[in-house]
């Protein structure tokens, strides 16, 4: 199966100016949990939620900064012809759990890990892949919860 036919087309786009306030505003407008940051129709830069609350908020930076101080950057790109399977060891490789879809450097699309669970219709595939991102994220929680070192 291609990227294509799991991801979402529709995605929020910001110029990467706008403030952390204007991000988190868009992201309820939206109802969505992240925001690609966008000049001339190429990412450059990708704000989620949990960006905002860990470095915005509980670090109690100012909302007017520009959004493009938060982001991660570079952003992770995938193509739309990808198969789904490179497309989550790619995410498993980069420690994230959204990808962001260009076709020749221009956004098309967005590809989350609910995407290849709820549309690829493979349960075991779409919790082996989260499982592995968080492990790639947090590999210092997961040997001291299992108390390894």
């Amino acid at each position: 199966m291609l990227i294509r036919e799991v991801m979402t087309e529709s995605v929020v786009t910001a110029p990467p100016e706008r403030t952390v306030r204007e991000i988190a505003e868009l992201m309820r407008e939206r109802n969505v949990g992240s925001v690609v940051l966008v000049e001339a129709r190429r990412p450059v830069g990708f704000v989620t939620d949990r960006d905002l609350a860990l470095s915005v908020i509980a670090d109690g930076r100012d909302h007017g900064d520009h959004a493009s101080d938060h982001a991660s950057s570079p952003v992770i790109t995938a193509k739309a012809d990808m198969q789904v399977e490179e497309a989550a060891e790619m995410m498993v490789r980069h420690a994230v759990r959204r990808l962001v879809i260009v076709d020749e450097d221009r956004l098309t699309g967005i590809v989350t890990l609910d995407d290849i669970a709820s549309k690829t219709g493979d349960a075991e595939l779409a919790s082996q892949l989260s499982a592995r991102v968080t492990r790639a994220v947090m590999p210092d929680f997961f040997f001291h919860e299992r108390g390894e070192h």
